[in-house]
């Protein structure tokens, strides 16, 4: 009892302490049970490991084939949630460099990984390949934590980000293909015979996951699963799928699992998103509980098997030839810069699913008497350890190093998307930023989308924001809903994290009517509030610009501006092109190439500036 509840304890311990520091949860779950399993034994009184999952063949905490059945029902959940996460859209909307770093990327990885392991290492051709198919992964999960706070070009982020989520199920699928294969040769040879019944474990697990995704998609869809049930429900049912696709054709549990989240995945279903969540937070669960045991299983004797220079020579041809090979054989032609193209090689830790698959399989294939099975397992988490404490520890450093780090982070992150908010970034997204509005309202989001903005749909009280990394390069937040509460709740949780440059919100219709007694520093605008901001913007849904030489002339145009309840001042325009907030006017320096920018109806410029004059010379 006591080593099932420390198992728990000490992977919820592991998770929050990655989340306080911001690095993957996979380190600190490997160190943990590395802790309490083979490195217990050099320190216990009696040599024994503190928490042991099987030993002497049939006792332990899953004696005989127990370890083994839990590993391979958790994997299975776990590569459902990564298939529910890949979404055909995304792949053809993410660009050809994704794309190709998906596809001719790992194919690089693969076929490199193979002979490397083979070459180097001295296994055979079977197991190399096994190898090299488990470590194609890199995974958000490792990857968001990593670059969560290093501020870097979208371009650069949005690569890493897409690369991770979308690499995650299909590096799974072929590692468990490749599986597969070898299972299946290994009993019959290169052999017609063995052909036919890797088509069998084919046929079998896409015929499965697809029905067993249908038959949830239907279930949910007609209302036949109460709300209260739905999340056990889908569960019981993968399991379900999980078995009897195993049962039908040996080892095709995993694939069937896969196709059925990427089923689900690319469907219409309404409850994709809470059903997704509730995959996360048991995926969490079981990789806490999954990592302790498999770190704490691996004996001392394994661990000594890649302890050498061969191993540190396989590592070393992985990290340092075949990710860079893959990234620039990707980015040929591209946009990227040769500076980007050289931290993305950088960045390639290997995760959960590497780890994880590499257990099961390696296990799998001992049990089968494969000759160099022994070897996955650690070889494969040596890969997990090195990678990630290799991009954790310096990450940061490189990007200053080879210049992707951004000085100043000048993106935009804008909550509401509504038609002011629209107009907004439309010009600011003309004008070379990098603008993002978040709105929970999809209708709203939409509707940017469709003006080629990005949107995204999020409800300011949840957790995703912080954790999207293609917002690293955003220093500035404007709340620009028409709720008071919304737009002080996005100021007080995560204007430390994107409004380090400036954060600024609308007034409430009770503070505009207080007028020069407020705190104008965080105002978006001192005149107007959101339902005056929205009438302006549907009546003349236009942003203007004038030009102004000096900050007298400035103050008495914005002073023009905004005694006119159809024009509302928002920007100070440089000579360079930067936009500043007219937050604190009396303190801007402006200076002749100035624009003022407003929105609403446009004025005559030659009479403002006569007006102006007339002020000057004393006339009314």
């Amino acid at each position: 009892m006591l080593e099932l509840a420390g198992i728990i304890i000490l992977g919820i311990l592991a998770q929050w302490f990655a989340w306080k520091f911001k690095i993957p949860a996979i380190l600190p779950l490997i160190l943990i049970g590395l802790l309490v399993g083979p490195v217990a034994t050099f320190i216990s009184e009696d040599g024994h490991p503190w928490i042991q999952p099987i030993w002497d063949g049939h006792r332990g905490l899953f004696p005989g084939e127990n370890l083994f059945y839990f590993v391979s029902l958790a994997i299975g959940i776990i590569l459902f949630e990564g298939g529910l996460t890949l979404k055909r859209g995304e792949v053809t909307k993410v660009g050809p460099v994704i794309g190709k770093l998906i596809s001719l990327g790992a194919a690089i990885t693969f076929l490199g990984g193979g002979l490397a392991a083979h070459y180097i290492f001295g296994l055979n051709w079977r197991i190399s390949f096994l190898f090299s198919s488990l470590i194609i992964v890199t995974g958000p999960t490792v990857i968001s934590p990593i670059l969560r706070n290093i501020p870097l070009k979208k371009d650069v982020s949005a690569v890493l980000k897409w690369e991770g989520i979308l690499i995650d199920p299909i590096g799974a699928l072929v590692a468990v293909l490749v599986f597969e294969f070898i299972s299946i040769e290994g009993d019959a040879g290169y052999s017609k015979q063995a052909l036919i019944e890797f088509g069998k474990i084919v046929l079998i697990g896409f015929a499965f996951g697809i029905s067993g995704g249908y038959a949830l998609y239907f279930a949910i869809k007609k209302r036949l699963i109460p709300h209260y049930l739905m999340n056990v429900v889908a569960l019981s049912v993968v399991l379900m799928v999980f078995v009897i696709s195993d049962y039908f054709a040996h080892e095709s549990g995993l694939l069937s699992v896969v196709v059925m989240g990427m089923f689900l995945g690319n469907s219409d279903l309404p409850s994709l998103k809470e059903l997704l969540y509730f995959k996360e937070s048991l995926s969490v669960l079981l990789i806490s509980i999954l990592f302790i045991l498999l770190a704490a299983n691996i004996a001392v004797d394994d661990a000594l098997l890649v302890y050498n220079w061969k191993a540190a020579l396989l590592l070393a041809v992985v990290i340092f030839v075949l990710r860079p090979l893959s990234v620039f054989a990707s980015t040929v032609n591209s946009s990227l810069k040769f500076n980007e193209k050289l931290f993305i090689s950088w960045v390639g830790p290997r995760g959960i699913v590497a780890a994880g698959i590499a257990s099961l399989f390696g296990t799998k294939l001992v049990q089968l008497g494969f000759d160099g099975a022994q070897y996955i397992t650690p070889l494969v988490f040596a890969v997990v350890l090195v990678t990630v404490l290799l991009n954790a520890t310096t990450a940061r450093l490189f990007a200053s190093v080879v210049g992707v780090f951004l000085k100043t982070s000048e993106g935009i992150l804008i909550v509401g998307a509504s038609k002011v908010s629209r107009l907004i970034a439309s010009y600011l997204q003309k004008n070379g930023r990098h603008v993002v509005l978040v709105d929970s309202n999809q209708a709203n989001v939409a509707q940017a989308q469709e003006l080629n903005l990005e949107a995204i749909t999020a409800n300011i009280y949840a957790e995703d924001l912080a954790a999207d990394i293609e917002l690293s390069d955003v220093g500035y937040l404007l709340a620009l809903t028409g709720s008071q509460e919304v737009n002080r709740q996005a100021i007080n949780r995560f204007g430390k994290i994107f409004g380090e440059t400036g954060t600024f919100r609308l007034m409430s219709s009770e503070e505009k009517e207080l007028g020069e007694e407020l705190n104008q520093k965080e105002l978006f605008s001192t005149t107007h509030d959101y339902v005056s901001l929205e009438e302006v913007a549907r009546t003349y849904p236009s942003i203007q610009e004038i030009p102004v030489k000096s900050s007298p002339q400035f103050l008495k145009m914005l002073s023009i501006i905004e005694k006119d309840n159809d024009t509302i001042a928002l920007f100070l325009k440089m000579p360079n092109g930067f936009l500043e907030i007219i937050a604190n006017p009396k303190e801007m320096e402006v200076r002749d190439g100035c624009l003022l920018v407003y929105l609403g109806k446009p004025l005559d410029i030659e009479e403002l500036n006569q007006v102006t004059r007339d002020r000057k010379s004393g006339k009314s």
